[in-house]
């Protein structure tokens, strides 16, 4: 089964979502991710899982470094 495709805007919304985290922006990080299409966060999910990592993970790490 192939891995599901990030579109391109998607992947824009991701690191809009990662940026906003890492400024202490949650609401804007939850708009970011709100744009994403189901087959996008498939493929977002899959990549990640092949990392050993999830969204959530992400995102609180990315929030963690901003704050050090």
């Amino acid at each position: 089964m192939p891995t599901p495709a990030i579109r391109p805007l998607a992947a824009v919304h991701l690191r809009e979502a990662l940026t906003a985290a890492a400024d202490g922006h949650a609401p804007e990080a939850l708009a970011a991710l709100m744009h994403i299409d189901n087959e996008s966060w498939q493929g977002i999910e899959h990549r990640l899982a092949a990392l050993g990592t999830d969204l959530l993970d992400v995102l609180a790490h990315t929030a963690r470094q901003a704050a050090a």
